[in-house]
């Protein structure tokens, strides 16, 4: 008899839009946020970067903090679903505030409302949201196969609004009059549409009791279940920390393929093209996480299917560097595809993955502590958005970047060309390794069995 199945076509399809509203925050925010305060307001790229290396301190300890309170919170809406609705509130007023800097500031207060409204949405109200979010996927199924289209469907709607962001964002400014009053507009206008999607999605799935979560035993974990436990329990836990580097360097990637919209316009000379790159990774993306949940179910897994997607990633953003110093636009196109369609199975499935981490927990530790365990996907995607953020920055200030020039210097062009095409291959390569190594189905198939001959001696 196969497993029971807990969810319907649109439960998971309601839980999917949910990333909407996440990617409402953090494509815009990633792909954006540089260019509007170096371009538009006028900042410096160097102190922009060192302000959010700052702002990633409180990062660490903020996740740990609300999956630990997520675990803990009991409520007639669940463990999860309360933060996550009640998180983007603040999200979206954050949102519009980093977009809405005042000009009449002074420069100094422009850089700390720069900071005071950063911080805020990523060590609060977006650590709160995407934590819940992420671990509903634990929360409201038992069903793998389900949590695998649960993880497809939510990609499927990041990497398609990502896109819609990417490609439309810069002419929907200009449509809504241009300069800081066009960015304002847009990212209200944007905060808006993720928070009445956001409310959609929390409602639409509910969570499982805990006696069944559980299998009718009772979890290890109660009231007096502290930070410093829950710091234990994680990083104890090696595919907990292997998830967390490979998300860090994935953001540290998508921040680098963000520097696009100064290759582009710097280099190719054509802004345009941003959009049409937005397209070529993320259409691949789209059409590897459609069909993820089968090919996981040929596999027999995802272990062989991720190492073999990053394989291709790999050999994707390598043969983008030949494409870029021969000039030629269509054949980084198709590499640049290439690479996304590989990287995509990963992108579909790493909830399920992180599910089996958070039962790997369970079975060594008998701690039930999925809320904590999801706090991976928050910390890597704001420490690794963030760290990224950061190095655009400073490198972007060390090679004499000054968004009031048309043509940059030599130097700059350089460091674009580093960025845009050398640095993604080295991290698609060192978490290729990472991949290598994180057979956590495997390992909990070894628990199970071994836990299965210990109740069959005693019994």
């Amino acid at each position: 008899m196969g497993e029971r199945k807990y969810l319907k076509w649109y439960n998971k399809v309601g839980y999917g839009s949910g990333d909407i509203a996440g990617n409402v925050v953090y494509a815009f925010l990633s792909s954006f946020v540089m260019i509007y305060l170096t371009n538009t307001v006028g900042l410096n790229s160097g102190i922009v970067g060192t302000l959010i290396a700052v702002s990633k301190l409180f990062d660490g300890i903020s996740d740990v903090f609300f999956g630990s309170m997520i675990d803990k919170t009991k409520s007639k809406m669940g463990k999860a679903r309360p933060w996550m609705l009640y998180g983007y509130i603040g999200c979206a007023v954050t949102l519009a505030a980093i977009f809405a800097i005042p000009a009449d500031l002074g420069e100094s207060a422009q850089y700390a409302w720069f900071f005071i409204a950063y911080t805020l949405l990523n060590s609060v109200f977006y650590t709160a949201n995407n934590i819940a979010y992420s671990a509903l996927t634990a929360l409201v199924t038992k069903n793998s196969k389900e949590r695998v289209q649960m993880g497809s469907y939510r990609f499927i709607f990041a990497f398609s609004t990502s896109l819609i962001i990417q490609s439309l964002t810069l002419g929907f400014v200009e449509w809504m009059g241009g300069g800081a009053a066009g960015w304002k507009t847009v990212a209200i206008i944007y905060a808006v549409i993720g928070l009445a999607v956001n409310t959609i999605s929390v409602f639409s799935v509910k969570e499982l009791p805990e006696e069944e979560l559980n299998d009718g035993k009772e979890s290890g974990t109660d009231e007096k279940y502290s930070l410093v436990d829950a710091g234990k329990l994680l990083f104890t836990n090696k595919y907990y920390v292997m998830i967390c580097a490979t998300y860090i360097l994935q953001q540290i990637y998508t921040a680098m393929l963000n520097m696009g919209i100064y290759y582009m316009t710097y280099i190719l000379l054509n802004e345009n093209l941003y959009g049409v790159f937005s397209w070529a990774i993320n259409i691949p993306l789209i059409i590897a996480l459609l069909i993820t949940p089968m090919l996981v179910e040929k596999w027999r897994g995802m272990y062989k299917l991720n190492l073999t997607g990053y394989v291709i990633g790999t050999i994707g953003r390598a043969l983008v560097i030949v494409a870029g110093y021969l000039g030629s636009v269509p054949l980084m196109l198709l590499f640049t595809g290439i690479a996304a369609f590989g990287m995509g199975p990963w992108q579909g499935d790493m909830n399920a993955v992180i599910a089996s981490c958070s039962e790997y927990t369970y079975l060594t530790k008998h701690e039930r502590v999925d809320g904590t365990m999801y706090s991976c996907t928050s910390l890597g995607i704001k420490l690794g958005g963030g760290i990224g953020i950061a190095i655009t920055g400073w490198l972007l200030d060390f090679s004499g970047f000054d968004g009031t020039l048309a043509v940059q210097s030599d130097s700059c062009i350089r460091m674009l060309q580093i960025m845009y095409l050398w640095i993604p291959v080295v991290i698609t390569l060192i978490i290729t390794l990472i991949m290598a190594k994180m057979n956590v189905e495997q390992a909990n198939e070894r628990l199970l069995q071994e836990r299965s001959v210990k109740d069959d001696v005693r019994g």
